[in-house]
């Protein structure tokens, strides 16, 4: 199946894709660790089912050096040994963020306590904008059904510089 529309092809998208992008960015240039990024964005996408963005991250996080063991257990990060309390703190932050509507009360307190236990101030913020920010960017991919197999690293930095 094609995409439904291209959004980089229309002039008030890419306006919003560029914001979006610098979004992005201050998440990226943040004291949160490249890795744990990479996985939350990961996590968040495989519950979303955004084949795009998976795709993405997947390879976005190859490029940098993440294992191939440690992507291959983020959808049961629960179930291994390769993840740190940290980066389990994130996880489960990015699980419960994206869940929203599977948990009556979003963010658990058990779970927030974890992240403000391995994270400082800028991190936790760069933490829970990514959660958001990955969130919407499943979601854009999934409405116009933008289809994962064909990202390269670093494609979508180099479309908007």
């Amino acid at each position: 199946m094609d995409a439904r529309f291209n959004m980089l092809d229309n002039e008030l998208a890419m306006k919003f894709f560029k914001r979006f992008a610098n979004a992005g960015l201050a998440i990226q240039q943040s004291p949160l660790p490249r890795a744990t990024q990479e996985l939350v964005s990961l996590r968040a996408s495989q519950i979303n089912g955004c084949g795009w963005c998976i795709d993405m991250h997947t390879k976005d996080a190859v490029a940098a050096g993440e294992s191939a063991v440690r992507l291959h257990l983020v959808a049961a990060w629960r179930e291994s040994s390769v993840f740190t309390e940290a980066e389990q703190a994130a996880l489960a932050l990015a699980e419960e963020g994206t869940r929203l509507a599977d948990a009556h009360q979003g963010v658990s307190d058990e779970t927030w306590a974890r992240v403000r236990k391995h994270y400082d101030d800028d991190q936790i913020a760069a933490l829970v904008a990514l959660v958001a920010l990955i969130n919407a960017a499943n979601r854009l991919a999934v409405i116009v059904h933008q289809r994962g197999g064909s990202y390269q690293p670093g494609m979508f930095a180099a479309a908007f510089e």
